[in-house]
């Protein structure tokens, strides 16, 4: 009973630090701060540590979901209610209705007939697992909503196609999103993406970019002519100096092509 408790507990910590984070990415625009500011001034502090505190569009995977659900189950079974995990779960579910929101909102509540490219399917970078993956939720809705998607990743696709069939079109390559696509959104971080030069994203029509992941300096993306929407960093100034959240690659690569 302890073991099982324990492996269970374990993720549910880690997902309730990415669920406490996105929360509290949404107050940060809000309020004009900049959650990767306050993500550092927290983790200078040895107590709390630096993993699992990104903000983003939430988590996925087989472990996380599952175990938290586990813990909202068990306590029902013993009539002791985890309220912690329920909302942990909660957050993580609106999180992703956020974003969607998030794009609707800029285009008027109208984005039918639109072509939204995706970068990123599986529900972190470096695998093609896409079990409970933000990218499967937010494409249903985004489709609902009359929108045409066009899609890339690394290696997830064909499992994403599994779903969808035909009703969105997958890319080859992460350049050919951009030139087949009004706007872009951001659900996978993977270091194909972050290494990408800012003037392959003038290739969107409509020349704006959704980043689920926070993925570059939203200072140099205003200033490439780019309008940018993150989570937790929307409030930045342009003249607002900071280093990009995961480096950025001087050498142009397939982003630019």
């Amino acid at each position: 009973e302890s073991a099982e408790l324990t492996k269970y507990a374990a993720n549910g910590m880690l997902a309730t630090r990415i669920s406490f984070m996105n929360q509290l990415a949404l107050l940060a625009d809000k309020v004009g701060a900049d959650i990767n500011q306050v993500k550092q001034g927290i983790t200078s502090d040895r107590r709390i540590g630096k993993y699992f505190l990104n903000a983003g569009i939430g988590y996925g995977g087989s472990c996380f979901p599952k175990d938290v659900k586990a813990l909202i189950h068990t306590g029902k079974e013993f009539n002791n209610s985890m309220t912690l995990f329920e909302e942990v779960d909660r957050i993580n579910d609106r999180q992703r209705d956020w974003f969607v929101e998030k794009v609707l909102k800029y285009y008027g509540n109208s984005i039918k007939g639109k072509r939204i490219g995706i970068w990123g399917l599986s529900f972190k970078p470096e695998t093609d697992d896409i079990r409970h993956a933000p990218s499967i939720d937010i494409i249903k809705k985004l489709l609902i909503s009359g929108a045409k998607i066009v899609a890339y990743d690394p290696v997830a696709s064909a499992n994403v196609k599994e779903i969808y069939g035909d009703a969105i079109f997958f890319a080859n390559k992460a350049g050919d999103v951009l030139k087949n696509s009004d706007a872009l959104l951001i659900l996978t971080e993977w270091k194909e993406f972050l290494s990408c030069n800012l003037k392959g994203f003038s290739r969107l029509k409509d020349r704006v970019v959704f980043d689920g992941r926070n993925c570059f300096n939203p200072v140099k993306m205003i200033e490439s002519g780019i309008r940018y929407f993150t989570v937790g960093r929307n409030s930045l100034a342009k003249d607002f100096d900071m280093s990009f959240v995961h480096g950025f690659a001087k050498k142009e690569n397939i982003c630019a092509e």
